[in-house]
This record gives C-alpha cells, structure tokens and sequence, in this order.
C-alpha cells in the first residue's frame, strides 16, 4: 500500500473558504522507531531525516515532550520552537520565517504537516487531525 496518497489528501484537508492549501508538505511516520510510511517522492512530501523521525516518535511514543520544550522539535535540519502538546497526542511548533509544523499521532503513526510563514496554522491542524482521526478509526 502507497501512503503517499494520505499527503495529497492531509493538504486537500486543509484547504480555506477560497481553495488555498495552507500545508506546503506533510509525512506520516510510524510511532514505533519513527520509519517513514510516506516517500520523498512527492514534491510535497516533507523529507525529514531518520534521526529526526526517530526522535519524533520517542516523545510521542513515550509521551514525554521535554526534549521538545527544552530543545525544540528538528525537522528538515530546521529548529521549531515547541509552543505546546495538547492531550499528549497533538503537538505544535513555530520558527519564525520558516513557518510551523503541526504533529498528531493515531495508534501507530504520527502524522506531520508544514505550515509556510503567513499561512494559518488552524487550518493545517485540521487536515492533520483528519488524516490521524482516520487511521485511528482503522485501529491503526
């Protein structure tokens, strides 16, 4: 199975009134080692790196964001400030003129979208929680 349709579906997702995406690229990882389930192929994938997915999935995994708060959240060798974790399922993150990143895990997966500077935020939350509301609802 090719996840790499789940990105063209998380940044539909997030599209605003007029048709604009406000996600610019997106990847689901797995939650146990942070393996990649989307390819780099996509020129919309976001193409982090295994030690980066790696530490990603940790905190989740283990529920601990102190790594995050204390060092921030690294992405595409980018550093995001941590601004907060909401039910110790979703995360948010910030750097200034780079944009945000928003992460949510389902069971067994960690979905992640890139917001570009100027773009909201909410509405990428929502095709992220859309996509890790429906793999949690196939039990995965």
């Amino acid at each position: 199975m090719s996840w790499d349709s789940y990105i063209d579906n998380l940044q539909a997702q997030s599209k605003d009134a007029s048709g604009g995406a406000h996600v610019d690229k997106c990847c689901i990882i797995g939650l146990d080692g942070g393996a990649s389930w989307t390819t780099a192929a996509p020129a919309n994938a976001l193409k982090g790196s295994p030690t980066e997915y790696a530490n990603i999935a940790r905190s989740f995994k283990s529920k601990d964001f102190s790594p995050f708060m204390s060092g921030g959240v690294f992405l595409e060798n980018t550093k995001y400030q941590f601004l907060r974790v909401e039910d110790d399922k979703v995360v948010f993150a910030k750097q200034k003129e780079q944009g945000a990143i928003t992460m949510q895990c389902s069971k067994t997966a960690v979905v992640i979208a890139h917001v570009p500077e100027g773009m909201q935020q909410g509405n990428a939350n929502k095709g992220v929680a859309a996509i890790a509301d429906y793999l949690e609802s196939l039990g995965m």
